[in-house]
């Protein structure tokens, strides 16, 4: 039996409902913040990822997908979404646009490393970015983003962390304070850190292995280097969640792991008992100089991604219940050929008019389309019979209340309004309400 690769998993049934019932609520908010929808390539040349996402980071040397295609050309399956956003804004020159460029992407995104609860190879993230704007605000606002929504799906303790790497100047006086601290410790650190010590001193801070050591919890933080238009800045940042009541906590010792972080960086806790190390649900920063490291004109940037699987393991883990859809409008039962025609006449038109409709596709007798229907959760029945059908007439069935009714034909969308809608709390007019 051919299986599915090791760290990637099938998405279907009720797990597919809370999937599509995120994503909606994504799209929501997205439109509220007036940002628009991007989808770049699920693969790009290597050199993208290698120069955008930084050489020195773990994805690009431990856990990119790379091959070579077939006109001998280097390719990477994306294992992150601002990359290829920013080579779209150069390539198709959004920067003469009206800027800032705002948009939001829900993709696909691979990454080789070791799969465990919250962590996959293949991983569905949902992110932002927003081009052409230094302003601080907009630094608060991309904050708030994921914010809002984990306050929309309900998680209850949800941690803002925050910490500023500074502009160049401060990130590269930073850096020298890293090196000089770390060196005399170089033996104590692991294999990668001591690699890192002469690359990108800034990534050692950000290592699984070390982070315990008694050297790393002593070592310099990015606050005491930051030069005064940096503090400035970081200040009006902070000023902006508060006027948003976001609350936050400044954690000195937060960098991210990518190399093109500079100024605000942030990540986002989940609360959850039993979550374990992977409780940050979504995470990102400002990246100023990366348009311009990837050919394009001096350009300021800044996003966030979010795992959608890790969010909804934070719902599981809550207890929250998702509100999906699981039930059918109209369940269309027949025994004979002439009534099958039938059906399929009359599911196209109940399906046309907004109604969700299942009928029989294996030939079943009628007592098991009525088990069928009460296994999907049917609301309605249609009983469909040759000779009534032949008089105009058709037969109901509400699978609430059990009533079966004689009905006109063309009185067949009236009843259903009536009696899909009487169950409904929220006094809507849509068929289909979730409520």
């Amino acid at each position: 039996m051919i299986t599915k690769p090791k760290g990637c998993y099938d998405i279907y049934g009720k797990e597919a409902k809370n999937w599509q019932f995120l994503n909606q609520i994504i799209d929501e908010v997205m439109t509220n913040y007036n940002y628009n929808f991007i989808r770049t390539p699920i693969f790009e040349s290597t050199e993208l990822f290698h120069r955008g996402v930084g050489e020195t980071t773990d994805i690009v040397t431990k856990e990119t997908y790379d091959f070579i295609d077939r006109g001998n050309r280097p390719m990477t399956l994306r294992p992150e979404g601002t990359a290829g956003v920013v080579r779209s804004f150069i390539e198709n020159k959004m920067y003469g646009e009206n800027l800032p460029v705002k948009v939001y992407y829900n993709g696909t995104m691979y990454r080789y490393e070791r799969p465990q609860s919250g962590r996959d190879r293949e991983l569905t993230q949902f992110g932002v970015e927003v081009l052409g704007s230094d302003d601080e605000l907009v630094d608060a606002e991309v904050i708030s983003i994921p914010v809002n929504i984990f306050k929309i799906l309900g998680l209850q303790e949800i941690k803002v962390n925050i910490n500023s790497l500074g502009d160049t100047e401060s990130r590269n006086i930073y850096r020298e304070a890293l090196i000089n601290y770390f060196t005399p410790y170089k033996e104590n650190l692991c294999e990668d850190c001591q690699k890192r010590l002469e690359k990108n001193p800034l990534r050692i801070l950000d290592c699984k292995i070390d982070k315990e050591l008694d050297i790393m919890k002593k070592a310099p933080v990015t606050i005491d280097y930051l030069n005064e238009e940096s503090k400035i800045r970081f200040d009006k940042v902070k000023k902006y969640l508060d006027e948003m009541e976001i609350n936050y906590e400044v954690v000195p010792t937060l960098v991210r792991g990518l190399d093109y972080y500079n100024h605000t960086v942030f990540e986002i806790e989940a609360k959850v008992e039993g979550f374990g190390s992977n409780n940050v649900l979504a995470a990102g920063g400002r990246y100023n100089g990366l348009v311009k490291l990837l050919g394009g004109p001096e350009t300021s940037g800044i996003g966030f991604a979010a795992g959608i699987g890790r969010i909804l393991l934070a719902l599981q883990k809550e207890k929250i219940n998702i509100p999906i859809n699981d039930s059918v409008d109209v369940f269309i039962l027949y025994v004979n050929e002439e009534e099958k025609s039938y059906s399929a006449k009359l599911t196209q038109a109940l399906r046309l008019s907004g109604f969700i409709v299942e009928t029989e596709y294996n030939n079943r007798s009628l007592k098991s389309q009525f088990k069928q229907a009460d296994r999907l959760n049917s609301k309605i029945l249609i009983i469909l019979n040759s000779e009534e059908i032949n008089n105009g007439k058709i037969k109901v069935k509400n699978n609430t209340t059990k009533e079966e009714k004689l009905i006109n034909i063309e009185e067949l969308i009236d009843y259903l309004d009536d009696n899909l809608f009487e169950h409904c709390d929220c006094g809507c007019e849509e068929h289909n309400c979730d409520c």
